[in-house]
């Protein structure tokens, strides 16, 4: 068996290489042309160490100085001494020019565009490889006749060769303007990824997803993958949108609750005259039961007003979440996460 290590840089951007069971971390990545930071390959000097976000992994002998037993019992590792015995993911506290890598360019024909509403486009690329990434990840796709590229968020699962999207249809937009008028199956498409701190953490509590418009698109990711890789705790994501047509796959989430065993979701509506059962916000129909007291993983991916009004709703239930993830996008679909 051979492990996927993320090795996720300062600046944004992940590199996935594989790893043998008794390859250590470090010399896999030399072997993938990665320079990660190191100097003794003795676990003496702490040059490479580095913090493990999720997965499990056995490590050889070092000395404290090199790591304390605090940093260990926190995820911290030294890579000259780390073999994974799972996936892991592996946070490098260096740039990726650092480290003299860059991030991995692909390419993929189009096989599916559809106008999921008046609002939104859904496609999907046939790529030439299946792609490994992080569920929530995005990527950077090159607007066809053009030198500009826009980021989107995968809402397919990890490690498949079908490439799926959910975009905002944004009136002269290029992207937009290209699925609307140009777009044919079979076109090629370029793009450069994966890259993005907004992505699923292991399940180990509860989980709150809140999705605004086609942020709903990494959630779907990770809902995915969640199906393949089930969790005993309760999952439970709130939809908003601004009016009804802004509403889709819905069929796609009627079918993960059928196969999800704890997994909740509602949607609402921003208009007043929508006549939807849910009106306004998100928060508007949250409770502090939905943070559990504070044990609770929550996501946010949406408009930078909702992502603040998150921020707000949580501060004045007077709860802290364990951990909490956002990824704000504007409408030209520059993301920023964190």
């Amino acid at each position: 068996m051979t492990y996927n290590i993320a090795l996720q840089f300062e600046d944004g951007v992940s590199r996935i290489i594989p790893c043998e069971p008794n390859e250590l971390v470090a010399d896999a990545a030399y072997r993938a042309k990665i320079n990660i930071p190191l100097d003794c390959r003795d676990g003496a000097c702490g040059t490479c160490k580095c913090h493990c976000e999720s997965g499990s992994f056995t490590m050889g002998d070092y000395i404290e100085d090199a790591l304390a037993d605090d940093e260990a019992a926190n995820g911290y590792v030294l890579t000259c001494q780390m073999k994974p015995t799972s996936d892991c993911v592996v946070r490098v506290p260096a740039s990726s020019a650092a480290c003299k890598t860059e991030v991995g360019a692909h390419g993929g024909k189009l096989t599916k565009i559809e106008r999921d509403s008046a609002t939104t486009v859904s496609f999907s690329l046939q790529a030439e490889r299946p792609l490994a990434f992080l569920p929530g990840q995005y990527v950077n796709l090159m607007v066809p006749g053009s030198k500009q590229t826009r980021s989107y968020s995968f809402s397919s699962a990890p490690n498949t060769s079908e490439l799926a999207f959910l975009i905002r249809d944004v009136p002269d937009g290029l992207m937009s303007t290209y699925m609307r008028k140009q777009a044919q199956p079979e076109d090629f498409m370029m793009f450069t990824g994966p890259y993005g701190s907004f992505y699923l953490r292991p399940a180990v509590r509860p989980i709150l997803m809140l999705a605004g418009g086609t942020g709903l698109a990494p959630f779907l990711s990770m809902l995915l993958w969640l199906k393949q890789n089930p969790t005993d705790h309760p999952i439970r994501l709130a939809y908003g949108v601004n009016t009804n047509d802004d509403l889709v796959e819905l069929e796609t989430l009627a079918e993960l609750k059928a196969d999800l065993p704890d997994f909740e979701f509602f949607t609402c509506v921003v208009d007043a005259d929508s006549g939807h059962p849910k009106q306004g916000y998100v928060t508007n129909h949250l409770s502090s039961g939905d943070l559990h007291d504070g044990n609770v993983d929550v996501y946010v991916c949406g408009p930078p007003p909702m992502v603040e009004g998150v921020r707000r709703w949580m501060s004045g239930v007077g709860v802290t979440p364990k951990s909490f993830h956002f990824e704000k996008f504007s409408s030209a679909n520059e993301a920023v996460a964190a």
